[in-house]
């Protein structure tokens, strides 16, 4: 599929908002301005990059490209869960002692990536309407199985795959519907309507849209799914006034980070809880929040340069191209 700058974009600024949301999570609870952008934040920004993920995922379904995608998620998942747990035991960290298939930190997205794929092979076979609806009910039922939790990432799976689903049967032109001028002018009102809402009544539990607890954990079993299908069309609704204002044109090299956001999702954690273990960062002020935007942007940038692209990429990638480049290139350089 041909690149598109919109999408390149679009993963751009969804990056940019893991890391920040991962940055600001500590000082929630010391704020309420930085709680509810917090919030805010996560009403949308992992639908809105699951929907992308199902965009490109258009020739899902043959065995080369399932055996493709092992060798894309499911190694680079081992690898880091590795990584991840021997580097929180050096820095100290209280639970670095976890299971297999207990996803550290954000690794969750690869173990329910390549299951979004795997269910793919069936809902494909399903009308559009008929698959979503089914994904949708299905997202809601499993909140009342306490079971399905945090292990092989199976809750998130099930609760987000809807928006995979509509991402997968979505056209580009359908896609760019959110570029009217209604609908732009539309979602100012939606997305400052829930930043008020959020602000005054910050009664929203987390645990809703990080869709990664039962129903009876998050105290509400009898009306759980209610709950959920109100999250659903609140995620849906801001996902859309989200991508009404990203940009289409090619902005050059911010677009171009479009192309290793799964760069920056692997690695950040590192970053983000060395920060968070040594007490690093502090909200004390409004401009602090938009400091650590900044260090976010930073991170973004640093995580996407091309030496860490180098070092990183046969973790990440299971290839070595881009070190023989860089010794080709080395050696051309001194040879001439």
């Amino acid at each position: 599929m041909e690149r598109n700058a919109f999408f390149d974009n679009a993963k751009v600024f969804l990056i940019f908002l893991v890391v920040f949301g991962h940055l600001i999570q500590p000082f929630i609870s010391d704020s309420k301005s930085t709680e509810a952008i917090y919030i805010w934040i996560y009403t949308f920004h992992m639908p809105a990059f699951i929907l992308l993920a199902g965009f490109f995922a258009k020739g899902s379904g043959n065995k080369k490209y399932i055996w493709n995608l092992m060798k894309k998620l499911i190694i680079p998942y081992f690898i880091f869960q590795t990584l991840y747990t021997i580097y929180y035991f050096f820095i100290g960290k209280a639970d670095w002692q976890t299971g297999v298939f207990y996803p550290q930190w954000s690794l969750w997205f690869l173990f329910s990536l390549f299951s979004w794929h795997i269910l793919l092979v069936l809902f494909k076979k399903i009308p559009a309407g008929w698959s979503i609806t089914l994904s949708i009910f299905i997202g809601i039922i499993v909140g009342y199985f306490g079971e399905i939790g945090h292990s092989f990432s199976l809750s998130r799976t099930f609760v987000f795959f809807p928006f995979f689903l509509i991402g997968y049967w979505l056209t580009v032109n359908q896609v760019m519907l959110v570029k009217t001028r209604k609908v732009k002018l539309a979602s100012i009102a939606v997305m400052v309507t829930m930043f008020a809402l959020i602000y005054v009544f910050p009664v929203i539990d987390t645990g809703w849209l990080l869709a990664s607890k039962s129903y009876s954990s998050l105290g509400v079993e009898s009306f759980g799914g209610l709950v959920r299908l109100f999250v659903y069309v609140i995620a849906a609704v801001m996902t859309v006034s989200i991508l009404a204002w990203i940009p289409k044109r090619n902005m050059g090299w911010i677009t171009k980070l479009g192309t290793r956001t799964l760069y920056v999702y692997l690695l950040h954690g590192f970053i983000i809880q060395f920060l968070r273990e040594f007490d690093l960062l502090a909200v004390n002020h409004w401009f602090d929040v938009v400091g650590i935007a900044g260090l976010a942007a930073l991170i973004v940038v640093m995580l996407s340069s091309k030496p860490v692209l180098t070092i990183s990429q046969p973790f990440i990638e299971g290839s070595l191209a881009k070190i023989k480049s860089f010794f080709n290139h080395r050696h051309k350089g001194t040879s001439s």
